[in-house]
């Protein structure tokens, strides 16, 4: 059974969406407010935030620094294989740390042309902030594309001290439930 719920935050109110299974829940999706092809809640879902209490104390941790690596359990029937290889890569990352599209190609083994299709395949990344994917950044160093919108992907970098800077503002708050 698919269940949601909403976690106030920094960036905004996100939607969780995941699997509730007998262990707990797989975190399917984490989407922000106005994100590019972000989930909707949809009919059938049932609204269970206790569902994700666990996965809100992470997120409220690593907004306010105390985080730099989630542990959390993830659902994997999104995506193809190529985006899951994209996506795997991602968590590669180090937290405080940014990459370019072309080191991702060329981890997944698809240097060259391959760099479009892995900024297509980030661009599908269904879990925003957890999966690290505003970690990658443009060859000449410049934020590119990100589905959360570009300032929450300097807001993060900024959080984790990947652009020099001390953290962005109101990153340091507690998420509401």
């Amino acid at each position: 059974m698919t269940v949601y719920a909403y976690v106030g935050g920094p960036l905004g109110e996100m939607l969780l969406a995941g699997e509730a299974t007998s262990d707990g829940t797989l975190l399917a999706s984490l989407s922000l407010p106005g994100q590019k092809g972000g989930a909707v809640v949809r009919e059938g879902w049932r609204h269970a935030p206790e569902a994700f209490e666990e996965i809100a104390g992470q997120l409220a941790a690593y907004f306010a620094g105390r985080l730099t690596r989630f542990d959390i359990p993830c659902a994997d029937r999104a995506g193809t294989e190529f985006q899951r290889r994209v996506w795997r890569a991602l968590e590669d990352i180090p937290y405080g740390e940014t990459v370019t599209y072309g080191e991702i190609a060329a981890r997944v083994g698809a240097p060259g042309a391959g760099v479009r299709a892995v900024g297509t395949a980030i661009g599908r990344n269904p879990l925003l902030v957890v999966r690290p994917c505003h970690r990658v950044i443009g060859a000449d160093g410049a934020l590119r594309g990100y589905a959360g919108g570009l300032e929450r992907k300097e807001r993060l970098l900024g959080l984790e001290g990947a652009l020099g800077l001390p953290g962005a503002p109101g990153m340091q708050g507690v998420l509401a439930p």
